[in-house]
Formats: structure tokens, sequence, C-alpha cells
């Protein structure tokens, strides 16, 4: 570890040492600065977005106001949330406290750079820890960003960026300066650092991939569900882990919905990435592109057929959508991080959770029909981190995001995400 990395950390410990006896009240002032300051910068920021990653504007812009919603979900909820509780039992005082553990380090991803950042860090310094945070290489316009952001006057030391490479962070895990990592990336990443943190008894959070089903049972309005595939599937370029990635619809309908929805993914539209009418961009670095290629022309070369797009320009890959797949082609298998919806029909709502569950991730599924009370009698089949009755599967600060399988462990987010990090301590007085 070189000496500029050693000397940060000692920065933020020394910060630390101080930050943990503010107060949550005090705390809560910072963080409605930030948001100050987030919000004062908000076009800049969203840029910084665009500029790094391909993000088209209106998406950016959406994603840092989505940022400032997660702020005021803490500072209205993070004091009552963070409070111990009263035990009942023989002794004159049994109860919990809720103290910070020390300096926390986040390894964040690229897809969205602020949201991301803003979801770990947010309620990991309200529960007085401060942070270190490794950010994605490729998006440094953002990084930069998000440490001016945070460093505001008064709290100007509970954040900073560090820049090492993927193969460095071991021994950033390494330093007994760090207590806990938060991870959001690949499954190999999750897995390369659960293992040294699993070593060292740090504690961990995981939010790795997903392969979302995103299942039409065959009583729905199909025009009022196209919108939402769309959206659940395309939107950030088709980045995302909690993107609807296989569209699973009973037969009685497939064809009716997979005519509609190809019409309507012909109709999204590459442009200026700076206009607030383009609704895809590039992917985030060609090299992405590229494994997602090879991913669906395997699948082709298995019996896949290609319903619209399929072509790659560097990285550029048009929406696309392909049909006839089966559960050994890789498109159904694998996690596929861009613009590709696979379509598969099914007969009974039991192969629909079989098709379903039958995937290495767990992360979401969401789930179509009138019948909510028919949905809400499966919930407990599904082998995921989260279901979703008549809505795609989304992030909200005010609802515990994670995964199951090797989809990660831990939650951000809510009540949980605001004790992933914190000393559960007990107090007994006879």
């Amino acid at each position: 570890m070189n000496t500029t990395i050693t000397d940060t950390l000692y920065k933020v410990n020394e910060a630390y040492l101080g930050w943990k006896k503010v107060s949550v009240e005090e705390r809560v002032i910072y963080l409605e600065k930030v948001k100050a300051k987030l919000l004062k910068n908000l076009e800049d920021y969203a840029k910084c977005m665009t500029l790094d990653m391909h993000k088209p504007i209106k998406q950016a812009v959406a994603e840092t106001e989505k940022s400032a919603r997660l702020i005021d979900y803490y500072i209205e909820n993070g004091a009552e949330l963070l409070k111990g509780r009263t035990i009942k039992t023989d002794w004159t005082e049994t109860y919990t406290v809720n103290e910070p553990l020390g300096v926390i380090l986040g390894v964040m991803p690229w897809n969205f750079p602020f949201w991301q950042v803003f979801r770990f860090a947010i309620p990991t310094l309200l529960a007085g820890n401060t942070v270190v945070v490794k950010h994605a290489s490729n998006v440094p316009l953002s990084a930069k960003a998000l440490e001016e952001c945070f460093n505001v006057d008064g709290f100007d030391q509970v954040y900073f960026n560090i820049t090492v490479s993927g193969k460095e962070v071991d021994s950033i895990i390494e330093s007994p300066i760090i207590k806990g990592v938060s991870l959001t990336g690949s499954e190999a990443a999750g897995s390369s650092v659960g293992k040294k943190a699993g070593e060292l008894i740090k504690p961990t959070v995981l939010e790795l991939g997903g392969s979302n089903a995103f299942i039409i049972r065959e009583d729905v309005d199909i025009d009022s569900i196209i919108p939402i595939a769309i959206n659940a599937r395309f939107q950030n370029t088709g980045q995302s882990c909690i993107a609807g990635k296989r569209f699973l619809i009973q037969n009685s309908i497939k064809q009716e919905f997979t005519e509609k929805f190809v019409e309507a993914v012909k109709e999204i539209k590459f442009g200026d990435l700076m206009d607030y009418n383009t609704g895809i961009g590039l992917m985030a670095r060609e090299d992405l592109a590229v494994e997602l290629e090879t991913i669906m022309l395997e699948s082709v070369q298995m019996g896949a057929k290609i319903l619209t797009g399929g072509k790659r320009d560097g990285a550029k890959f048009e929406p696309t959508v392909i049909t006839d797949v089966t559960d050994q082609m890789p498109a159904f298998q694998l996690e596929t991080f861009g613009p590709l919806a696979v379509i598969v029909g099914y007969d009974t709502f039991d192969q629909a959770i079989a098709m379903s569950n039958d995937s290495r991730f767990g992360l979401g599924v969401a789930m179509f029909s009138k019948d909510v009370m028919f949905l809400k009698s499966k919930i407990h089949e599904f082998d995921e981190g989260a279901v979703f009755i008549n809505e795609m599967v989304i992030s909200d600060p005010r609802v515990p995001f994670g995964g199951n399988k090797f989809s990660g462990i831990g939650r951000e987010m809510a009540k949980e995400g605001l004790l992933s990090f914190v000393n559960k301590k007990s107090v007994v007085i006879k």
C-alpha cells in the first residue's frame, strides 16, 4: 500500500475519532448540507455521469434527484432508526445501543455512479462511521464530484476517495484501520472481497449481480404492461443488476405481448446524450458490449431467434429482443448486463416459478396479474431478495435492498442498511 493511501487512511481514521462523538442531530445537519450541495450542482453532477459512462442526461438528472430523496429519508427517519431498544428482563435495566465501527471501505460500481455511492455512504456516515470510497476507474469525473459534494463546511474529513486498482483492494482491507467493507459489483469482485474480509473477520455487504425474471400472467392488460417492461429492461442502457432480464410470458398471450414489446423496443432511440429526448446511450465500455454480444450469438447458435436489434458497433449495442430461448442457453443462465431482452413462454405458473428460480442469482422478481391474492400466495416460493407485484423491481431508500444466492449478502438502505456497520451493543444493569 503506497504512502498516499496510508496517509488517507490515517486522516479518515482521525476524522472518525471526532465524528463518532458528534450527536446524531449534528450528523443530520451534515446530511442537509450535502443535499443542498447536491441539488445546487445537480446539472453539473449529472453531466459528469453522462460524460463518464454515456448515461443519457435525463436519466443522469433523475439519478441525482433520487440520491437527494435518499438523503431526505435519512434526515427524516435516521435518528429514530438508530435508537436501540429496551428489553424486558429481571435485571434493573437491559437495553441495546447502536455504535459506529470506524472507517468503512466502499468499493463502488460505474453503472449508477452517484446513486450507489449515496446509498452506501449516507447511512454509513449517519451511523457515526467515516468512509473511504474506491470508485470504478471509468467514472473519474463522477468520483471527483462526489468527493467534492460530501466535503462540506465543517465536515470536510469524513469522506475520502482512494485511487487504486481492483487488485490493490485486498491490501486496503488488510489495514487495521478498515473495520468493514461494502461492495457493489460483479460476482467475481464480491467473491474476492468477501474472501479477504472473511479471513480478517470484518463485516461486509455485497450487492452483486442479478438475472431477474419479469413474469406476466395471461389476465393482464398487455398495453399497460409494455411501458413498464421497456423501462425494466432498457433503463440505463440495460446496465442494471435489478433490470428485468428474463421475460417469462404465459403462452396464451406470448405472441401478442412479443409483437407489442418488439414494436416498442424499435421506438427506443439513440441520440445526443445531452438531449433530454434521447432514450438510450452507448454501453459504458466496448468490452462490455462485446461480452453481451458473445452471450447473444452463442444463444443464437443454440437456436435462439433475434426479433429486433442484434447489432453492435463499438460500444453501441442496439436494443435487442430474442426468443426461442431455453434454460441451457447463456442468455438464460448468465447475467445479460446491457440492452438484451430474453422472452420465454410458460404454461403453468409453477413452471414460471421454476424457471425464475433456475438461476445462480436471487436479487428480485417482478410478477404481473390482476389476481393479486394469487401472486401473494406464491411469494415464499421464490428464491429472491425482493418480490414486486404489479411493479418492476426498483431500489427505494424506504425498502431494504439486497439479494439471495450469488446476488450477495447483507442489505442496503432502510433501517437494515443504516445498521449494517454498527456495533449492536447490549447493556445489562443489575
